[in-house]
């Protein structure tokens, strides 16, 4: 890539994150609306629903905020937000940008590991498939990618937990370590790398059936091209043309729906961590809906925002790399 391309990139990159500013600001607004208009109050979730006498009522309103209007509340969380601060917590009592740092490493340990296992292994089986068209192994792929793009997270996560620990008892059921033994140094990274195979088996799972489709999808699309025959005719390998050419050619679709993956595993893993009892942002968000604890929320949603159009720049990016 010459030099004025990558100024070229670089140039199309500052543009994209100028324009992301009003994006993420409207985005930030609805969340806010959508929170605050939604059933259900706050205060009730924090002093139980005991009676309480009306004047601890109007304390644990003022204390918040929430005796403040709904114009007045956007206006200072805006404001806030600029200033880097995302309120405080009314559930766990500590600030909401400490609460998500303290969660944010697990949840992208997580996500990480999910999107690598879903991309290797579905790059993989489509290559495989669409070396051998129509043949058992094709087959064999193209219904597993058939099988993962149907099966809904909730459900494999549950016959993950009764498979490998209930019934043969190889992996703990969730949770982000083990509680009864205390583990140092490589027995502790080996420890939660035990914890996290079934939340990631079953985040990855569906993920990598779409990226097996689609890349079978893209090659066998690209290998009929008359290029490609051309390279036949010159003596080249199949390996040669299959990992030099055609997948380099199809490789827009397939780096689209990696970044297609990895912005909807940070908005889904809600339904896996809870599920597995991984201590995340994506169980911090489900706790945080029971609760009604609004300004973890709108912190939780700003984040999967920016996270989104931030994967989504780099795959814009990747394109002309």
């Amino acid at each position: 890539m010459s030099a004025s391309d990558g100024n070229g990139i670089l140039f199309y990159v500052l543009r994209r994150l100028v324009n992301a500013v009003p994006l993420v600001l409207g985005v930030m607004v609805v969340n806010f609306l959508l929170i605050n208009l939604a059933p259900g109050d706050p205060v009730t979730a924090l002093i139980g629903e005991y009676p309480a006498p009306a004047e601890y009522v109007e304390q644990v309103r003022e204390e918040f905020g929430l005796d403040r209007s709904l114009p007045e509340r956007l206006l200072l969380y805006l404001t806030n937000v600029v200033k880097g601060d995302l309120g405080f917590s009314f559930a766990n009592r500590q600030p909401v940008l400490d609460l998500l740092l303290e969660r944010l490493g697990r949840t992208l340990t997580l996500m990480l590991a999910s999107v690598t296992v879903a991309t290797a292994i579905g790059l993989v089986l489509g290559v495989i498939s669409a070396r051998r068209p129509n043949s058992s192994t094709d087959r064999a792929a193209t219904g597993f990618a058939l099988i993962g793009y149907a099966v809904p997270e909730f459900w494999l996560g549950q016959i993950l937990i009764l498979v490998f620990a209930v019934w043969l008892g190889w992996l703990p059921a969730g949770g982000f370590r083990s509680i009864r033994v205390e583990y140092e140094g490589l027995a502790m990274y080996l420890d939660q790398f035990r914890h996290m195979l079934l939340p990631m088996a079953a985040l990855s799972f569906r993920y990598m059936a779409i990226t097996t489709r689609l890349t079978r999808a893209a090659l066998l699309e690209v290998m009929s091209e008359q290029y490609i025959v051309a390279a036949r005719g010159r003596g080249l390998s199949e390996n040669t043309i299959l990992w030099r050419h055609a997948l380099r050619a199809a490789a827009l679709p397939v780096v689209t729906v990696i970044g297609y993956n990895f912005a909807f595993i940070v908005a889904g893993s809600a339904l896996v961590e809870t599920m597995f009892g991984w201590p995340g942002i994506g169980r911090l968000m489900y706790d945080s809906i029971y609760t009604r604890d609004y300004p973890v929320l709108l912190g939780i949603l700003l984040l999967v925002s920016i996270t989104v159009i931030v994967v989504n720049l780099i795959t814009d990016a990747l394109y002309a790399v």
